[in-house]
């Protein structure tokens, strides 16, 4: 096959898998518009793959890395915006062809010799580097980070906007793409990455670990992590006539007793979540434990973190190992087209805790949504949940009240349509994106019977509905 001809096919697929975006982003006001971060992300493009190649040096926290960011033109572009925040861009280029390079707070513009005509798929590479470090943001520093008490190993925790921290990117929860990592570390170190490692290989006194996760993924959810592990891999079985899942997790090795306790049951769950939710979406699952205290785990694609305060060898935190990986069904293969609507993030990974809980014989969803109400009621009935403002993504009530809109539902229309929508909506978005309004209209659509009015006044009304008073049959 011909270049020109693969890259009309490629053309054609990327056009095809974003023609709801080509509408909204005439213009780049139009594509910022009612953003609740609009000073992260461009419209100008969206991103088909990266291809990061990084080096890291523990010892003196430097990072050298070239980007090759395939992505295709969604209107004229005569320059590319990207996010790329405390590294420093030398030189770019835009196939092939030496670009012009500016940055200023947080942003890296790219001019190529030549404008991108609308539609046209194009690669940019750029060449950085410097010394990585958290970011700011109005919920703390977010990002790379460096872990244990001789910071000698690193994190990635972006979630929202951290990513910028460690690679050139369109830093948007929409624009998901391919993700290929080729990262260098010394010889007694090793690198973690998002999806499959395909290759490890010595370059001196270094080692190069090379992971490709074919994704789609959006940027928050990539995740990098270097240090000493110890490594534990089993094959979880799916659901009947499923495939098997390779869970592979990593922990420092004095906690290496204690978190293999902790993790124990992840099989189990992706076996329960995957007759629940339907099939898992991705090649793999797993978890890194860092050596570092983090104030909640992150749920990174196909591979969640979580901080060494969050294993107690006793399961102490297991409604969060639940929690992060239902995420990979929602939050994760199902992404949302903005901020805003991040309750069918959250609030379906809380509702999956309280499923978990079920299924293992203790509390039932029905008794934690009946105290979870109770509790919410004797809060403020300021938050809108489907509108919460840009402030608010991670308030306490918005993880809450997201599971009781769902257990709602579910003492509304019974189990089998209950899960039926649930299923369905994954199987209908998966490895896209979703919002408030498209659910709505899902669940009306397949639940049986109208919901509608039920979940608008969940999602929408400042004031606590009330629960219906038990699971229908």
């Amino acid at each position: 096959m011909t270049r020109c001809s693969r890259r009309s096919l490629v053309r054609a697929a990327a056009l095809s898998a974003i023609g709801s975006t080509l509408v909204v982003a005439d213009d780049e006001a139009t594509g910022r518009r009612g953003r609740y971060f609009p000073q992260h992300g461009s419209y100008g493009h969206d991103t088909l793959a990266y291809d990061l190649r990084i080096a890291y040096d523990s010892a003196s926290g430097r990072l050298a890395g070239t980007a090759l960011i395939q992505a295709v033109a969604l209107r004229p572009l005569e320059r590319v915006e990207l996010d790329l925040a405390r590294l420093n861009a030398y030189a770019a280029h835009v196939d092939g062809r030496t670009a012009r390079i500016r940055q200023r707070q947080g942003k890296l513009y790219v001019t190529p010799s030549q404008p991108v005509a609308a539609g046209e798929v194009f690669t940019a590479k750029v060449q950085y580097g410097g010394r990585p470090g958290p970011i700011r943001s109005p919920f703390g520093s977010i990002g790379w980070d460096r872990t244990g008490d001789s910071h000698d190993g690193t994190l990635v925790a972006s979630q929202p906007l951290g990513a910028p921290s460690w690679f050139p990117c369109n830093d948007r929860p929409d624009d998901k793409a391919a993700y290929t990592f080729r990262v260098t570390v010394p010889r007694d170190r090793q690198a973690l990455a998002n999806g499959t490692l395909t290759e490890c290989r010595s370059e001196g006194a270094t080692d190069v670990w090379t992971y490709h996760h074919p994704g789609p993924m959006a940027t928050y959810l990539a995740a990098l992590y270097t240090g000493r592990f110890q490594h534990d891999s089993v094959l979880s079985p799916g659901p009947p006539g499923g495939p098997a899942i390779p869970v592979h997790n990593a922990y420092p090795s004095r906690l290496a007793e204690a978190a293999r306790h902790d993790l124990g049951r992840q099989p189990d769950m992706l076996r329960h979540f995957s007759e629940l939710f339907g099939p898992y979406p991705f090649e793999a699952y797993g978890a890194v434990v860092v050596d570092a205290e983090l104030a909640a785990p992150v749920e990174n694609q196909t591979r969640s973190v979580f901080g060494r305060n969050h294993i107690d060898g006793q399961r102490g935190w297991e409604t969060l190992v639940a929690h992060e990986l239902a995420h990979q069904w929602f939050g994760n293969s199902v992404g949302i087209r903005e901020w805003r609507h991040i309750w069918l993030n959250e609030g379906f990974a809380t509702y999956a805790e309280w499923l978990w809980s079920e299924h293992i014989g203790e509390e039932s969803a029905d008794e934690i949504a009946r105290r979870e109400w109770r509790a919410l009621a004797r809060r403020g009935q300021n938050l809108r949940l489907a509108e919460p403002g840009p402030r608010r993504i991670f308030d306490e009530r918005l993880y809450t009240r997201g599971a009781c809109t769902l257990h709602a539902l579910r003492a509304t229309v019974g189990d089998d349509r209950f899960f039926g929508v649930l299923r369905g909506w994954h199987a209908a978005r998966r490895g896209r994106i979703g919002d408030t309004a498209t659910f709505i209209a899902h669940a009306e659509a397949t639940a049986g019977q109208p919901v509608h009015a039920l979940l608008h006044s969940w999602l929408y009304d400042k004031k606590l509905p009330e629960l219906p008073a038990e699971v229908a049959t």
